[in-house]
C-alpha cells in the first residue's frame, strides 16, 4: 500500500529536541553548557557511567556512546519508540499539537495512479 509523504523538513524544524526528550521522559544526570548527558533512552543504560547518551541543544542532535545511536529528533523518537521516522513523525506530531505536513503532489499522483 502506498503512503502518502511527510515533509519531514517541516517537521524538523517545527519539533525540538526539549520536546522530545520531554515526550521520552529524559532525566539528564549532567549538564554542560548546551550539552545534556544521561542514561541512554534507546537502549536502556545499566551501566554505572550515566553519561553515555548526550544531547547537544544547539545542534538539535544526539548520540549515544554505548549503542552509538545518534540523529536528529524524530529520529531519536522512533529509536526509543522503536517505529520508522515516518511513524515516529505522524504519532509525535499528533502528541505535540502539530499537523501533519503532508506531501499533496504525490498523494495526487498516487490517486491518479491506483484508481480502480
Amino acid at each position: 500500500m502506498l503512503m502518502p509523504g511527510v515533509d519531514f523538513e517541516v517537521l524538523r524544524r517545527e519539533i525540538t529536541m526539549q520536546q522530545v526528550l520531554n515526550e521520552i521522559g529524559f532525566k539528564p544526570t549532567h549538564r554542560n553548557g548546551d550539552q545534556l548527558y544521561g542514561r541512554c533512552p534507546i537502549h536502556g543504560t545499566t551501566s554505572a557511567n550515566r553519561r553515555v547518551f548526550s544531547e547537544n541543544f544547539s545542534k538539535g542532535r544526539y548520540y549515544c556512546h554505548q549503542c552509538k545511536s545518534y540523529g536528529n529528533p524524530l529520529e531519536l523518537d522512533a529509536a526509543v519508540h522503536d517505529t520508522t521516522v515516518y511513524q515516529a513523525a505522524i504519532a509525535l506530531g499528533s502528541e505535540l499539537g502539530h499537523d501533519v505536513p503532508w506531501i499533496k503532489r504525490w498523494s495526487t499522483h498516487c490517486q491518479y495512479l491506483y484508481q480502480p
